[in-house]
């Protein structure tokens, strides 16, 4: 497949890149910065842009694509709303290149606590992140409105904590739940994920929880 890769340089971005060209699929990245990405392969085309609100600047990114991943997302509190702006973006450029299929990072905290879930979750953690990070969740709530509401066939993938560790696509996922009692998730096995939900049409239109 052609595929066009949005916060490539970002841990989940980098990670669906590397996995992207090695299994066989020729892939745009889009970056601000191409010296943040340290990934190198005949297939892998590298698009620089100033930044990712105006859809005409990424158009060209578009051009012959069979799909759109965005690993797009805040690193950090005081960088604002980066997903819903990036994506309104990103939307746009697809509607107007005509290229359907998108699948999008986004969090646990957005999603249901789910039946079977821990004490520990439901009383503690996820309160607690809800309420110190919440204007990081609300900006990926508007993200998630934007994407469910889009003429796309999207998927919406929700992982828990991040941590770097290598791949092992041995995880959980839940269609249109969060995974109960999972509490992290390496950025190479959501990348994964992602990159394998291109192919489910089980998870078209759908969010879909992911961890260990």
């Amino acid at each position: 497949m052609k595929l066009t890769i949005f916060g490539a340089t970002g841990g989940i971005g980098r990670q669906m890149v590397s996995q992207a060209v090695h299994a066989g699929h020729d892939v745009t990245a889009v970056v601000r910065d191409p010296a943040r990405l340290d990934v190198t392969h005949p297939a892998l085309r590298v698009l620089t842009v100033p930044g990712l609100t105006d859809p005409d600047l990424l158009l060209p990114a578009l051009h012959g694509s069979d799909a759109v991943l965005s690993g797009v997302g805040p690193r950090g509190r005081r960088d604002g709303p980066v997903a819903s702006t990036a994506t309104r973006g990103i939307l746009l450029a697809m509607a107007c290149g005509d290229v359907r299929r998108f699948v999008a990072v986004s969090a646990v905290p957005v999603g249901p606590v789910p039946a079977g879930e821990s004490f520990v979750n439901r009383r503690m953690l996820l309160p607690f992140v809800r309420t110190v990070l919440k204007d990081l969740y609300a900006d990926l709530a508007v993200m998630e409105e934007a994407v469910a509401g889009s003429g796309t066939d999207w998927t919406v993938v929700r992982p828990p904590r991040l941590v770097n560790r290598p791949l092992s696509e041995r995880y959980r996922t839940a269609v249109d739940d969060n995974v109960a009692r999972g509490y992290t998730i390496s950025r190479a096995d959501v990348a994964h994920a992602m990159l394998a939900a291109l192919g489910d049409p089980a998870t078209v239109r759908r969010f879909v929880g992911i961890a260990y």
